[in-house]
């Protein structure tokens, strides 16, 4: 199984902005203020340097689900100034995830572990995603909020 086997069966495109490559799976009835119940998506990187989903915050929390392939880093910057990283992927009795919840508010990037070539994974919101609620992360003002973590959000960041 190959990247582009996979964004061949999926039918996977271009995330806007963020990176990588995904497809809406699910959307959930629409709720009153025009969000979806909730949302599911199915996404790819590689180990390509452009390819990283950059560093962006929701307005809602974001469950990330680890699916085939390699491990996945996420930087984790938490609104009360705190920040973390995790890893996405098979090794649970190691201290990975298969399924990790990043709340509300946090701002988040991700790429394939070093030495890794993909990750195929999933996110899932409830409310639902739209792109009203995205908002991309500037480099400048993060690395202001949370200067020990200035090198990696140079490399999650993209204008």
């Amino acid at each position: 199984m190959t990247p582009e086997d996979l964004v061949a069966h999926y039918g996977l495109e271009p995330v806007p902005r963020e990176g990588g490559r995904f497809r809406q799976t699910w959307a959930g009835p629409g709720r009153p203020d025009g969000r979806p119940e909730g949302t599911a998506i199915v996404a790819l990187l590689t180990a390509d340097p452009d390819d990283y989903s950059a560093l962006h915050r929701l307005p809602a929390d974001e469950i990330w689900h680890f699916y085939l392939g390699d491990p996945l880093d996420l930087l984790l910057l938490a609104p009360d100034g705190t920040s973390g990283t995790a890893v996405l992927g098979p090794d649970v009795l190691g201290g990975q995830h298969v399924q990790l919840t990043v709340p509300a508010g946090t701002w988040m990037g991700a790429r394939v572990a070093a030495g890794g070539a993909w990750t195929l994974f999933g996110c899932t919101m409830a409310p639902g995603f739209t792109y009203e609620g995205y908002e991309h992360g500037d480099a400048a003002e993060l690395t202001a909020r949370y200067p020990g973590r200035a090198a990696r959000i140079a490399d999650l960041c993209r204008p």
